[in-house]
């Protein structure tokens, strides 16, 4: 039987807690981290440049791994870890795509996190169906129907053949943070994930409109290993973004900032 708490309430008298209180406790803490410069994102930066129809990636999209500089970011992040006090290392959630999963099992190893990376699959990047390995220049030369309709649509609502909108994603993500809540009432969590689903987050804990996500996606790159937190101090009430988008770790470490972000025409036309 779990041994039962107690605490004072208000006036100072000593009161029971049965566990009740606990359960309607939820996470306290989120920082969210985008995984470090992978193969695909300097693909796709030299494909975009070079205004090339395909981007070359070298695996699926599941399993492209960091690049070099990948690699120094997901350690000067393990860097920026080891310096958190016991009581602050939390549980670690990774996206189980290959680039995010490298983040998070390099950053806990060298932060010397004794914690195991949690995969799930909710947490992975935005599947983009037929336009996977595509730039824009190939969606519009190729797909020109399909290029049309996500400029009317916009970038929240608009669903690639065989891919998901950002309100899909959002969906599973709400899911995700349910059950996080209810495996880590009190506790802070780490999550490893994906430009898109740290700006779906934000969307989510802010109550955000689908405007005010799209002006903040139009306007801002989330960097490669950046740090963003939340609070909610007790588990319970509105998020409170502490900082978004930290690149601080890297520049201190000597280590290259990089930015890759997709199509900057998310607003509905």
């Amino acid at each position: 039987m779990e041994r039962a708490e107690g605490g004072t309430n208000a006036q100072g008298v000593a009161v029971k807690d049965d566990g009740r209180a606990r359960s309607l406790r939820g996470v306290t803490e989120l920082v969210l981290v985008r995984h470090g410069e992978s193969q695909g994102n300097v693909a796709a930066t030299l494909a975009h440049e070079a205004g090339a129809h395909v981007i070359n990636v070298p695996a699926r999209d599941a399993d492209v791994e960091l690049s070099d500089t990948g690699r120094d970011q997901a350690l000067a992040l393990g860097r920026l870890l080891s310096g958190f006090a016991e009581d602050q290392r939390t549980a670690v959630w990774s996206s189980p795509y290959a680039r995010a999963r490298q983040t998070a099992e390099l950053a806990v190893q060298t932060g010397g996190w004794p914690t195991a990376v949690l995969v799930d699959e909710r947490l992975r990047d935005r599947e983009l169906g037929i336009l996977d390995m595509l730039t824009s220049a190939g969606v519009e030369a190729r797909l020109p129907e399909e290029a049309e309709r996500r400029r009317w649509l916009g970038k929240f609502y608009y669903r690639p053949p065989g891919g998901e909108s950002w309100a899909d994603v959002a969906l599973r993500l709400r899911s995700l943070l349910a059950d996080l809540d209810r495996r880590h009432p009190g506790e802070g969590i780490l999550l490893v994930c994906h430009d898109a689903v740290i700006l779906l987050i934000r969307y989510i804990l802010e109550g955000l409109t689908e405007r005010e996500l799209l002006d903040i996606a139009a306007t801002s790159t989330i960097l490669n290993a950046s740090v963003s937190r939340f609070v909610r101090p007790g588990g319970t009430g509105p998020w409170l973004l502490e900082s978004f988008n930290m690149a601080d770790h890297l520049l201190t470490e000597g280590v290259a900032v990089t930015q890759h972000s997709g199509d900057a025409d998310v607003h509905p036309r």
